[in-house]
């Protein structure tokens, strides 16, 4: 740091105060009795203003810059305005020490020995407060929210803007260190109001708003008189009875001495905004100084080190903009750093410091070693083991322990030192004098190498990374590099301040100088940019740029020096510079140029670069096609053009080489026909039709099929002449095209009729399968085309068809709801499996559908088909269970259907007693797990209500008992709740009439049974009518082992006449009276019928025990008492009696369900068909 005298001046009294206006125009000093007015640039004196009558003691402007006070001996105040006009006057009871304005409301505080006031613009009185002590000086928080005073007896008071006291800071001196000058820091940046306090205790203090203090006391070793801060808060200014003004840290650590005066310095400000200082003192003196702030900085390769708020030193990666601050609290003087060292010089000691880690991007510093010694020295260097100062014409080299080693007198002034690296312990220096004389030093030799001399003084020095050349900027501004081995001078550039080898690429280095950036490569001529400030490093694409006090890594394409290269064709060097930056663009016309020159390692790693895989296929086909030995580059250079474009130039190498077949391909793969033409060989006619082939499927893709298909037919291409017809649906050309073709060109004609069936023509197609003989391609296109009668034509003659014939047709039937014609074709196609498997998907469909009625249809059809398969001995066990479980389910949903449709519509066709059969039925039947779709509540409420409604109370409470334990739907919860309570007024039994009667027993069942279905006596199985679903009073019987179907039907229709019942009374008449008696000789039980006696016993057991008759029982049985279900194998035939052969039951001979035959005559009416399994009335079948 400096300190240059801008300009002085001298008044004729003790300069007490001054302020600066806020743009730092003009300069307001307290001089005696008046207010001097000064111009900052020149000095010059613009104004005196008169207005006080005793000595000014303190000026103060506002931070608006409209107006300034000033305060004087005279007990006033008076303020002024910008345009040095007094506009107010006030006083205080004692002389005004001090006044300073709000920075953020204009309000001014006046202090005079016993108190202060408070004014400002709003008001028009002052309002004034008493002080304990003299107060001395004053200053406003940035905010304005509070005023420190300082007082004469060493207490601090802070009071907020109404002048109330909210801290008081007693100093350990009292009264024997009065304040004497106070100020807030002004920076913006600190978390907290920090004030400055001098005192004539001569100690330096900082507080907070708080009170509490900061740190220790300063000791100053002087009388401060005045203290302020730089605008920003970073240095503190303190002038006093040492005669000079110095500057500290905001902290508080000195930094030297601005100017040395020769009497006491009473005041002392910077100009805003600047590094400009101005000192008043105790003589009138005048002093306006300019500090400069020199720039401490060192830098090794990538890392930066420089100097910041005088003391702490940043180090900066340049590369991955990490910054580490070390915090000195001491003046830095000098800075250096080399690999993993950094040297730092302050006052009274040297600091090495080193890094945590060889990590080359660690920034972790720690301390290595401390010199506590006093050094002065132009220039510091630091290495691994040693220091290096440089003291005028003398270098000495020091170890870190503080020991001088060795030391080195020059003949000239040392300009310039660098370290330019080596093995620990052994660096070299390059060392530039002002005499020209450039030398190399090594840190463990006493003998200095004198590398070359020249005429002029050097001012910047560097080595290229091999060390075979040096670059010198000397005091001309002139750029010269030598050849070290040789001392040649390879060439000069002017316009030179600094200059930098890059330490990627030898023959490349930069300068700078009048405001541009000068890139040269090899002797190429210069590449110039636009770049302020100076070059200190250069790596890579990156150029390390000082400007200012900040350094910055600049990025800059190396296009400009690799086109120098390429432009002679030297591709390896051009490479290496495209490797330290270039653009994707510049890649890739160096990977074209060194393709071109047959460079072709060079074009190989410059394409993988742009990731273009299609010249590296050719360079990688190239190199192979060398390796087996071919030498021809004129052929080689002929594919490179190819691949770029260069189709003519490509094929005159093509010729010249003796290679027109490839200029012939080329031509033709690029639809260049007529220039293909020109390289035919002889008219050989396979080349021809190869050129016509090509050329038709060239007219193809530019969108002209008409001729390609002409081309085709003539090059003989018929497949692609008859895909392009079929693909734009060309009928009649397709027709020619088949018909010329001949019968064993099977492809072709596959094709045609491929296309015929797809343009829908299917007589064609049928016309070319038979033209080549494809009998099985000829079915298949009838089944397509659903033409049946052909294909069962063609069947009929060649059976071995049939099945691909009949197993569509079975699935079309299907698919069109003709499942019983289906399931005849599905036999006979051999696929009975296949129709059971349709049935169950339709039958499933319906009870999702909630076609319960279907659902019972599809699921008798499926029985009668397991039936039908169960004939095979294979499948019996299993497709009887299926029947059996498929019967059940038929009789399920059948029933449900009622039920369902009963809760779901609003009225029913049903009579009350069958809805309640049939939900008596319903559940008696789900004993087990209730199938898919029906619901056991929709039954058990159908029961319930018609179990009322007939009288069937305890029933029908037994139902709501059961409701209530299952999950009912929200609109029948209401009506059965309801329901539930209103039947419990009924009395507690069911109507009799409505009581099942078993006709094997006569045995009175309950209406709720837990066996299900069967007698709770005698186990009989129940026969129910199919429609009503009441008890049918028939019992089923069995025949006696060893007699068959045919042989009981036989018996039972012979209808042997029956014993007539003789009578068996006899009269007898006597004395007077006449009696009757009944013979009980004879044999009763020989007139009964058989039948009946088989069946009275009482069953007792837990055992069905089956009705089973003999021959004289069937004998006995009449013809239109006997039903029977004759089911066709492997099942046996049921057979089954009625007890009331008057009432007549009909059975349906298809399904073999059970009707009162008034019932089922009606429905057959209704419907045309038995309601159960659809049979029509007119189908004679069973």
């Amino acid at each position: 740091m400096r300190a240059v005298l801008t300009w002085r001046d001298k008044a004729e009294q003790c300069i007490y105060d001054l302020a600066f206006k806020p743009d730092g125009n003009q300069l307001i000093l307290a001089a005696g009795n008046r207010l001097l007015v000064y111009d900052t640039s020149d000095g010059t004196l613009l104004q005196s203003l008169k207005g006080h009558k005793d000595t000014v003691y303190c000026v103060a402007y506002a931070k608006d810059g409209k107006r300034f006070a000033s305060g004087s001996a005279d007990k006033s105040v008076i303020i002024w305005t910008s345009k040095l006009e007094g506009i107010l006057k006030y006083t205080h009871n004692d002389s005004i020490q001090s006044v300073s304005y709000n920075p953020a409301t204009h309000q001014l505080a006046s202090c005079s020995s016993n108190d202060f006031g408070l004014w400002s613009p709003e008001q028009k009185s002052v309002s004034k407060h008493k002080s304990s002590s003299k107060i001395t000086c004053c200053s406003w928080t940035n905010d304005g929210q509070y005023l420190a005073l300082g007082m004469f007896n060493g207490i601090i008071s802070l009071r907020n803007k109404n002048g109330e006291e909210k801290v008081k800071i007693e100093r350990p001196g009292g009264s024997l260190s009065p304040i004497w000058s106070i100020c807030w820091n002004p920076s913006r940046e600190e978390r907290n109001d920090i004030l400055a306090v001098a005192d004539w205790g001569q100690k330096l203090s900082f507080y907070q708003l708080s009170g509490k203090q900061i740190g220790k006391d300063r000791p100053l070793n002087f009388d401060p008189c005045c203290i302020s801060y730089f605008t920003k808060g970073e240095y503190i200014l303190l002038g006093g009875s040492d005669k000079q003004v110095s500057l500290f840290t905001k902290d508080g650590v000195r930094l030297g001495t601005v100017g040395e005066q020769s009497s006491w310095v009473w005041t002392c400000k910077v100009k805003p905004d600047s590094n400009y200082v101005v000192v008043g003192c105790q003589d009138g003196t005048i002093s306006f100084y300019q500090l400069i702030f020199s720039t401490v900085h060192g830098l090794y390769k990538d890392r930066y080190a420089y100097r910041d708020s005088m003391t702490d030193v940043i180090v900066q990666h340049l590369i991955t903009e990490q910054k580490v601050r070390i915090k000195c609290k001491e003046l830095v003087k000098k800075i250096a750093i080399y690999k993993n060292r950094l040297a730092i010089q302050l006052p009274e000691k040297i600091i090495i410091y080193e890094l945590y880690s060889d990590d080359s991007s660690d920034m972790r510093y720690r301390v290595k070693e401390k010199i506590v010694k006093k050094f002065e020295c132009n220039l510091l260097v630091v290495c691994s083991d040693h220091i290096i100062l440089c003291q005028e014409k003398r270098l000495q080299c020091l170890s870190f322990s503080g020991v001088k080693e060795r030391e080195w007198q020059m003949e000239s002034l040392i300009r310039y030192i660098k370290v330019i690296g080596g093995p620990p312990g052994r660096e070299g220096l390059l060392v530039g004098l002002k005499n020209g004389q450039i030398l190399k030093i090594f840190v463990d030799n006493l003998f200095a190498i004198v590398l070359l001399k020249q005429a002029t003084a050097v001012r910047c020095l560097d080595m290229s990374a091999s060390r075979k050349k040096l670059a010198v900027v000397d005091e001309n501004d002139t750029c010269l590099v030598y050849d070290i081995h040789t001392k040649e001078l390879l060439f000069q550039e002017p316009n030179a301040n600094s200059v930098a080898w890059n330490t990627q690429c030898e023959d490349m280095l930069c300068f700078s100088g009048g405001g541009y950036l000068n890139i040269k490569a090899s002797t190429f001529p210069v590449h110039q940019q636009k770049l302020q400030g100076f070059v200190v490093g250069y790596n890579g694409s990156k150029i390390f740029c000082l400007h200012a006090f900040s350094i910055s890594a600049v990025e800059v394409p190396q296009s400009a020096p690799m086109y120098q290269y390429l432009e002679r064709k030297m591709f390896k060097e051009a490479y290496q510079i495209a490797c330290l930056g270039v653009t994707d663009t510049d890649w890739r016309e160096l990977a074209m140029e060194a393709l071109e020159g047959l460079e072709f390692e060079t074009a190989k790693k410059a394409f993988i670069r742009v990731r273009d895989l299609r010249y590296l296929e050719l360079i990688n086909s190239i190199e192979e096609r060398k390796k087996q030995g071919e030498t021809n580059n004129d052929l080689f250079l002929a594919d490179v053009f190819a691949y770029q474009g260069k189709f003519h130039e490509a094929a005159k190498l093509y010729k010249r080489s003796g290679h027109e077949n490839l200029a012939l391909d080329m031509y033709t793969d690029l639809r260049m026909f007529e220039y293909a033409k020109d390289f035919l060989g002889s008219g050989d006619p396979k080349e021809t039709k190869m050129l016509i082939t090509k050329q038709a499927d060239w007219a193809r893709n530019i969108n002209e099929p008409k001729a390609a298909v002409e081309m085709y037919i003539s090059a003989g291409e018929h497949v692609k002449a008859i895909e392009i017809s079929g693909d734009h649906g060309w009928i009649d050309m397709l027709i020619d095209i088949a018909r010329k073709l001949d019968k064993a060109e099977r492809e072709p004609l596959l094709m045609c009729a491929h296309y015929f069936k797809k343009l829908d023509n299917p007589g064609y197609a049928a016309e070319t399968y038979l033209k080549i003989g494809d009998l099985k391609s000829l079915v298949q296109l009838h089944v397509e085309t659903q033409h049946w009668d052909e294909a069962f034509a063609l069947g009929e003659k060649h059976p071995e068809f049939k099945e691909d014939i009949y197993m569509p047709y079975a699935q079309w039937l299907a698919e069109n709801d003709r499942f019983e014609e289906a399931q005849k074709a599905f036999h006979k196609a051999g696929r009975q499996g296949e129709a059971v498997r349709v049935l169950e998907q339709l039958s499933n469909n319906a009870v999702v559908e909630n076609r319960f009625n279907d659902a019972a249809y599809y699921y008798w059809m499926l029985s009668m088909q397991c039936l039908n398969i169960a004939q095979e001995p294979a499948q019996k066990d299993t497709m009887l269970n299926k029947f059996h479980h498929f019967q059940h389910l038929a009789e399920l949903y059948h029933c449900y259907h009622a039920i369902h449709r009963y809760t779901e519509e609003p009225f029913s066709s049903h009579r009350p007693e069958t809805l309640f059969n049939i939900s008596r039925f319903l559940l008696h039947s789900l004993t087990k797990d209730t199938p898919l779709g029906i619901s056991k509540v929709r039954t058990l409420f159908t029961l319930a209500k018609q179990s009322r409604a007939l009288g069937a109370y305890k029933l029908a409470r037994h139902a709501y008992d059961q409701l209530r334990g299952l999950y009912v739907p929200a609109r029948f919860q209401k009506s059965i709740e309801l329901d539930s309570l209103t039947v419990r007024s009924q009395p507690f039994h069911d109507n009799e009439e409505l009581v099942p009667l078993c006709y094997r027993c006569s045995t009175n069942n309950p209406l709720l049974n837990n066996l299900g279905n069967v007698c709770i006596n005698c186990r009989q199985p129940f026969v129910f009518s199919a429609s009503s679903y009441e008890v049918l009073h028939l019992v089923e019987f069995y025949l006696e082992e060893g007699i068959t179907d045919e042989e009981a039907v036989s018996l039972i229709d012979l209808e042997a006449p029956r014993h007539k019942r003789e009578n068996k009374w006899q009269e007898i008449t006597g004395n007077n009276s006449q009696t009757l008696r009944l013979d009980e000789t004879m044999n009763s039980m020989g007139d009964d019928d058989p039948f009946t006696a088989k069946l009275s016993f009482e069953q007792g057991g837990s055992e069905f025990v089956p009705v089973v008759v003999n021959r004289s029982v069937l004998r006995s049985m009449s013809r239109r008492e006997v039903l029977i279900k004759r089911w066709p194998p492997p099942l046996q035939w049921q057979y089954f009696r009625s007890f009331l052969p008057d009432a007549s039951i009909t059975m349906c001979p298809s399904c073999f369900q059970m009707f009162h035959s008034e019932d089922y005559e009606l429905l057959v009416l209704q419907h045309t068909h038995c309601p159960y399994c659809r049979r029509r009335i007119d189908d004679p079948s069973p």
